[in-house]
């Protein structure tokens, strides 16, 4: 029998409408059923209507599947299609960025470590010793800069901070030094704490108590190889002084002599050789600070009530320097000098005229006593210009505090003991003269 002329609820409700279908085949329909039904699950999540396989018309199991496949896989696609995707971070690039940072902070402390151990570590040894010079009250800092300076350390912030670390640099010994590259740093700081200098080259010299510049400049160069001329050009250019504090209040009077006169403390000095003429000068002039430091604390405030100036005092100092030996008459002849000075007589001093003079005489003329000159202190009253000689400490004493007299007038013995005969009036002073001349041993 024919079954093209059977309705379509019968074979076709089996396999669809793709048996012996033309329309079906000229329209793509060539396709498995399976491929279809795998197509539509694909791309809506449900079978198609059209491929599923057939119900009865009306059947309720028909709606309720088809009710049950659709409903959720709907809500899936909703929420699918509202919550956007989470991207989770890849363990690697967490993984990497940890081992770039650390491998940043291992290079950071190696180079630390590098610096530390390379800036410690001794120099470099080498069997040619070198001498360096530690002076007095120098810090632990600018020592460990002259050490780099010399090759025998390769850092100094570096050991200033290995010595603050070990407290060590308060017991530097100053003195000449001889130390050899390669030593250890406890080598190097356990032979400064110990002092252990070295003798170096020196020269030593002494200059007298009442010298004056000239014989100062010919006593260096005899005893001490230093150019004479060097040495009092030096001592006239007051921009070069640097030992005492005193020499700024020196007056610009172009009557002085020598501005240093007077300043150069007389002692007994024993510097480096080699040293220069103004090395010395300095050295002469700190000197006097040191010295006018051992003076009473309240000298300044002696010297103010009095009126006078360090100048002014060095320069009755020297007048005592050169008119007494005995020490016990300095203060006298210096009170002698104040007397005159408050009457305004004039001092009429010897040595102010021996000053002038190339040579020392030992015996003045009358003719001596009338050369012009501000040193001349028979034709001028008042002090001369400067001092005329470098003065004692206890001439300075004696001119800070002189004795308390009536006196004004002195004149030598001539007995051999160096001392005085002090009178008040001229007459007095006359017949001292008169017994002076007799005490000359013939």
């Amino acid at each position: 029998m024919d079954r093209d002329d059977e309705p379509t609820s019968g074979w076709k409700s089996i396999y669809g409408n793709k048996i012996n279908s033309d329309e079906d085949k000229s329209s793509g329909g060539g396709e498995t059923a399976a491929a279809t039904e795998l197509s539509g699950r694909t791309r809506s999540g449900s079978y198609p209507q059209t491929n599923r396989p057939a119900a009865a018309s009306g059947s309720p199991d028909s709606t309720s599947r088809e009710a049950t496949n659709q409903e959720p896989l709907t809500r899936t696609a909703a929420k699918t299609a509202s919550v956007p995707p989470v991207r989770r971070r890849k363990p690697r690039v967490l993984l990497w960025s940890f081992l770039i940072a650390l491998g940043i902070v291992l290079s950071v402390m190696t180079g630390i470590v590098f610096y530390l151990w390379n800036g410690l570590r001794p120099a470099s040894a080498s069997a040619t010793p070198v001498q360096i010079s530690i002076s007095s009250g120098m810090r632990a800092k600018k020592v460990a800069e002259v050490l780099e300076q010399n090759g025998l350390i390769r850092n100094a912030s570096l050991f200033s901070a290995y010595l603050k670390l070990k407290g060590e640099g308060s017991r530097f010994q100053a003195g000449e030094y001889v130390l050899t590259p390669g030593m250890t740093r406890d080598q190097i700081i356990a032979k400064l704490n110990n002092g252990e200098t070295v003798a170096t080259a020196t020269i030593r010299f002494t200059i007298p108590e009442g010298f004056t510049i000239e014989q100062i400049a010919n006593r260096l160069a005899e005893t001490a190889s230093v150019d004479k001329a060097k040495f009092l050009d030096a001592a006239s250019k007051p921009e070069l002084w640097a030992g005492s504090t005193w020499t700024r209040a020196i007056p610009t009077d172009k009557n002085l002599k020598y501005p240093l006169e007077g300043y150069l403390f007389p002692e007994t000095y024993e510097m480096k050789r080699g040293s220069t003429e103004l090395d010395i000068i300095n050295r002469m002039l700190s000197e006097l600070d040191h010295k006018l430091d051992q003076l009473p604390e309240d000298w300044q405030s002696t010297l103010e009530e009095r009126g006078l100036t360090v100048h002014q005092l060095l320069t009755i100092a020297s007048l005592v320097e050169r008119e007494v030996v005995v020490d016990d008459e300095r203060p006298i002849v210096s009170s002698v000098i104040q007397n005159r000075l408050t009457k305004k007589m004039p001092l009429q001093i010897d040595a102010t005229i021996q000053y002038l003079l190339d040579k020392q005489k030992e015996r003045l003329l009358e003719g001596d006593l009338k050369v012009n000159s501000p040193y001349n202190t028979y034709l001028n009253a008042g002090l001369p210009p400067g001092p005329i000689a470098s003065p004692s400490l206890k001439s300075i004493e004696a001119a800070l505090f002189p004795g308390k007299s009536d006196y004004l007038y002195y004149v030598t013995k001539k007995d051999g003991t160096n001392t005085h005969l002090f009178a008040v009036t001229y007459k007095q002073h006359q017949k001292n003269i008169q017994l002076s001349e007799k005490n000359v041993k013939k």
